[in-house]
């Protein structure tokens, strides 16, 4: 099933996110950068069954890895 996702995501948009940043208490300075902030989301199926899912922009790459159906504490 996972495999009908793998691949490359764009985002398109992103609706209201300056009103959440502000309601968590996010600085103005880092709301502008943010806001312009379009991450790519890659879902790819690493050996043995490992899925790595990564956001990726010009500011900020983050990544993580799982197996479906193990327990992980983040």
């Amino acid at each position: 099933m996972v495999e009908k996702f793998i691949g490359t995501w764009k985002m398109i948009s992103s609706e209201n996110f300056d009103d959440y940043m502000k309601a968590i208490g996010v600085g103005f300075a880092t709301r502008q950068v943010g806001n312009r902030t379009k991450p790519n989301l890659i879902l790819s199926i690493e050996d043995q069954g490992v899925i790595c899912m990564k956001s990726q922009s010009t500011f900020k790459t983050t990544e993580i890895k799982f197996k479906l159906n193990d327990c992980y504490d983040y």
